[in-house]
């Protein structure tokens, strides 16, 4: 005898498979639509919750020690975020390829303080970038004149510099960078679009010198196709 549960699910999968293929010709996107522009240039802005988690105060400011203690205190994070620029090409209408430049600061202050937590000189201008310069590749899997949802790849170089010296006594470190987008939404208004990605970054130089790892986990972006 076979289980009732079963027969509704079954039944329940061919409802939703019908209703599918009845709306594939209201969600497909035609030919000419999808090569009509080729060229796509957009812009945009990535968070810094990499750069959060790692880089900010650390250390409680003492406040019970003699006027004569001294303390140096890293203070006063600033992120500027991601922002990025890309070009792409679009050979068929699921494939395209292009380059993206991706720019992101840190910057804080040097603050020293006596102990009982007063300060009494501070440094202001500390910084550190990292800059990304790399081709992508991206893969179209659903088409709608209105909407596009897609994923990416892209493999490049990762400049790490600013006001400090690493441990070889430079400013400027240079790397391997990957970028990853899991999955973006494309929200089209004739050549006009907004995108929204997730995926992350990572920048580094070896196993021991990581400038980014994971960052830029969400990204939005405007941009226009030619």
């Amino acid at each position: 005898m076979k289980n009732p549960n079963t027969i509704i699910i079954v039944k329940r999968i061919g409802y939703i498979f019908l209703l599918a293929l009845m709306a594939m010709p209201l969600m497909a996107e035609t030919y000419e639509q999808r090569v009509q522009w080729r060229n796509e240039l957009r812009i945009g802005w990535g968070d810094q919750m990499f750069e959060t988690l790692i880089w900010r105060p650390t250390s409680p400011i003492a406040t019970s020690m003699s006027p004569s203690f001294s303390r140096c205190y890293l203070e006063d994070y600033h992120y500027d975020q991601h922002l990025w620029i890309e070009y792409q090409y679009r050979f068929t209408y699921w494939f395209s390829v292009g380059g993206m430049l991706d720019l992101s600061e840190v910057h804080w202050d040097m603050v020293w303080r006596d102990g009982t937590g007063a300060e009494y000189m501070r440094d202001p201008g500390h910084y550190f970038y990292n800059a990304v310069l790399m081709p992508t590749a991206r893969f179209t899997y659903f088409h709608h004149p209105y909407v596009n949802l897609y994923s990416a790849v892209g493999l490049g170089m990762g400049i790490n510099g600013g006001t400090e010296l690493n441990s070889k006594g430079h400013k400027t470190d240079v790397g391997l960078a990957f970028n990853l987008t899991v999955i973006g939404v494309s929200a089209n208004y004739r050549n006009f679009f907004t995108t929204l990605d997730f995926g992350g970054m990572t920048s580094l130089k070896d196993t021991n010198t990581i400038f980014m790892l994971g960052s830029r986990i969400i990204n939005v972006g405007i941009g226009v196709r030619f």
